[in-house]
């Protein structure tokens, strides 16, 4: 896609949508020493009377300055699952638009085209887990507004292919949506680096992964200034709460020790892999590029029940497209893993 007019693919409601004005959208003054009978708010001080900035501004700095971007190419939500959602009721007109899915993928998004009353689109990756490009830009029809690429994918772990990728955002008609929850576990760089080259490319990531933050919910989406701007409209005023706000900026200033994470996960996830290797019920472990690995075993149901009566959780795939007999298994600590490796082998 050469040339991108976004006002040709959001919904024209959206576009006319004036956004909600908040007592504290409107106040952009220093906040010290003034005394605020603006918003409604118990004046009552306990840390949390108060309204969160609406604009995650202190954080948002933070993660421009880290990422080399603008802020205005930023937006947060309450996990990446309202990000999500946010550009279904963008980009979809419901009862009329689709989207494109490429199984085994991210169930939300099955989800969210429900919720949002959108036609979708499955298209299977192939047996390397890769996107068709070829059978996806023949069988996308007109009505097609959002492409979905989980990369690195779950739940097969794996990172699709750049040159597939820079193929989709030249030719699909419409936004192609990247969902990097995973990226900080793989060793390529993010595509938030190609936002200028690609108008029509959306990139999600999430605190959750990495970040070791899931219980605070904080979703991120990378976009042009202009995408950015129709998401910003019809997010909820507060979508993100300001103990959500300063956990983040407690950890994500945080920069070596998360790395130290992301390392010893990468490496206890090669431990892993190299002892699954030697189990005679594996049969497959698929290359991954997560923090997880997906393995095709003898039996799934009998293994994880196995597994679950030696107290350890992990998930059966098999339902999925191209998963047959398949459990994920998440890379757990040092000990947490050799447990797991103790227990498999006794199996």
């Amino acid at each position: 896609m050469n040339k991108l007019d976004i006002k040709q693919l959001v919904r024209k409601n959206i576009m006319g949508l004036q956004a909600y004005s908040s007592a504290r959208d409107e106040f952009t003054g220093v906040g010290q020493d003034m005394i605020f009978l603006d918003a409604n708010e118990n004046p009552y001080q306990n840390g949390v009377n108060r309204y969160p900035d609406p604009n995650q501004t202190s954080l948002k700095t933070i993660v421009a300055k880290q990422k080399q971007l603008s802020e205005k190419n930023i937006l947060m939500g309450n996990g990446s699952d309202e990000v999500l959602d946010l550009i279904f009721r963008a980009f979809c007109e419901p009862g009329i638009d689709s989207i494109i899915t490429l199984p085994p993928t991210y169930g939300m998004y099955t989800v969210l085209a429900n919720i949002n009353n959108i036609e979708e689109q499955r298209i299977n990756l192939n047996s390397d887990f890769q996107p068709e490009v070829e059978t996806i830009l023949t069988q996308a029809n007109h009505t097609a507004k959002l492409l979905f690429i989980c990369s690195p994918n779950n739940p097969s772990g794996n990172l699709i292919e750049v040159e597939r990728i820079e193929k989709l955002l030249q030719s699909f008609n419409g936004m192609i949506v990247i969902d990097e929850a995973y990226i900080d576990f793989a060793d390529k760089k993010s595509w938030i680096d190609s936002l200028d080259k690609y108008p029509n490319l959306i990139v999600t990531q999430t605190l959750s992964k990495a970040y070791g933050l899931a219980g605070i919910r904080l979703g991120i989406c990378y976009a042009s200034e202009e995408i950015i701007a129709v998401l910003s409209k019809i997010k909820p005023p507060y979508n993100v709460n300001s103990l959500t706000q300063e956990k983040a900026i407690e950890r994500i200033v945080k920069k070596d020790q998360i790395q130290r994470e992301i390392t010893l996960i990468q490496q206890e996830r090669e431990k892993l892999q190299e002892a699954l290797s030697t189990i005679n019920f594996v049969e497959k472990i698929f290359q991954s590029e997560a923090n997880f690995l997906l393995v095709r075993v003898d039996d799934a149901n009998k293994r994880y029940d196995q597994l679950m009566k030696q107290g350890i959780v992990v998930r059966n795939r098999s339902t999925q497209p191209l998963c047959e007999s398949t459990l994920r298994f998440t890379i757990g600590t040092p000990d947490e893993n050799n447990k797991l490796i103790e227990v498999i082998k006794q199996l």
